[in-house]
């Protein structure tokens, strides 16, 4: 009696013990699934739906595009090699956009040919946005080779992967630094292109390269000359948190706040002998989310074997010394300012004529240069870390 008592428990813990595999398997098997699923859904076209490659997507420009490409129900893929960019801004656009099929992060470098082909073999991209580059122009005197092999030679790996995987659409981000120090302002698109700067170099060498592949293709190519970059995100999700190492190398908004928040004793203004009314350098300062509007117009008007050259700025230059006045208002601090002498690769004043991209493409500049700053310091106060654990400011 008790041999067949243990018997049947033996058997019935067997059978628990088979079904809790079973069970975990299945579960195990499932979630696989979802994932394959979610990973194949980047992997093929579908109807209505716009698939986008954002190179250098978890850096300051590229994390506000990606953002507002998810907002508008854009199927994205970021990739970039974090050297420049932030893992904490990815998963911030994670976190906000958790529904399979919408945003898959690649870890990769785009020097890496073999790495990028991949990443088009294994991915239908309906068009490239392509932000990544190193990006300071003091730092491209002092490294030229390291940016022409990021800036140009990584804009033609990138190019004739879209050529071998037929992606028809590019819109490339570039600068005002191809023109260098024009006579003349407002600068058109029709500025003689004479960078005097590695930087503006790299970045209108990987241009000519895009003009002169399109002239035998029917790739729609879009090319956007931007001007200086301030801003974050004015719902608080994004904002601009450069590497500690590389603050000395940032912009000038960076420096304003890190003086503001106290990281550094005081701001340092580069120049005080430019022939401008002030003596400081001036500069067509255009809000981040204003920059990716235009990016998404773009987008949405690039036709097959056409090319759009456009100035994205505001029309309206801003002393380095009018800038600090604003950045004191926005914070509510009385920054400390040392005037120290020029900064090499620099140039004395540049700011944009916008008429083309507002007529063609429908684009004009909201935020003024206040807003912008007051945006930004909400973010900058709110985290102090970074995307790190952030510990507001009082």
């Amino acid at each position: 009696m008790d041999i067949a008592v243990a018997k049947r428990r033996s058997s019935f813990s067997g059978k628990v013990f088979a079904a809790a595999v079973l069970i975990t398997l299945c579960f195990v098997m499932f979630k696989q699934s979802l994932n394959s699923s979610s990973h194949n859904m980047f992997s093929y076209h579908e109807a209505g739906v716009t698939h986008v490659l954002v190179t250098g997507g978890a850096g300051y420009i590229g994390s506000h595009a990606a953002l507002r490409l998810l907002k508008d129900s854009y199927r994205v893929t970021i990739v970039d090699n974090l050297s420049r960019g932030n893992i904490g801004a990815v998963r911030v656009l994670q976190n906000l956009f958790p529904e399979p099929g919408r945003l898959q992060f690649i870890y990769a470098d785009l020097g890496d040919a073999k790495a990028v082909n991949k990443i088009f073999s294994e991915n239908a991209f309906d068009a490239v946005m392509h932000f990544a580059a190193v990006a300071y122009v003091g730092e491209s005197t002092l490294e030229p080779l390291r940016y022409y092999h990021n800036i140009t030679s990584n804009t033609l790996l990138v190019l004739e992967a879209m050529a071998a995987h037929n992606v028809k659409t590019l819109i490339y981000s570039s600068t005002c630094a191809t023109y260098g120090e024009p006579k003349k302002m407002p600068i058109t698109e029709e500025t003689t292109q004479v960078p005097i700067n590695p930087y503006g170099k790299a970045k209108k060498m990987a241009e000519d390269i895009i003009l002169d592949f399109s002239k035998n293709s029917d790739m729609g190519v879009m090319i956007l000359r931007y001007f200086n970059v301030i801003g974050s995100d004015p719902e608080g999700k994004l904002g601009e948190a450069p590497r500690p190492e590389l603050r000395e190398q940032g912009r000038i908004s960076g420096a304003c706040f890190d003086a503001a928040r106290g990281i550094i004793p005081g701001l340092k203004v580069r120049g005080t002998d430019y022939e401008t009314a002030d003596g400081t350098c001036v500069r067509d300062y255009i809000d981040v989310t204003d920059l990716v509007d235009a990016h998404v117009k773009a987008l949405a008007h690039a036709q097959p074997g056409k090319v759009g050259i456009y100035n994205v700025g505001t029309g309206k230059g801003s002393s380095v010394k009018e800038f600090v006045e604003a950045c004191k208002k926005a914070t509510g601090v009385d920054i400390k300012v040392e005037y120290l002498s020029r900064r090499p690769g620099d140039y004395a004043k540049v700011y944009s004529d916008p008429s083309k991209v507002r007529q063609e493409l429908n684009w004009t500049a909201h935020y003024t240069l206040q807003e912008s700053l007051q945006i930004a310091w909400r973010w900058q106060k709110s985290h102090l870390n970074g995307y790190g654990l952030s510990n507001a400011m009082d």
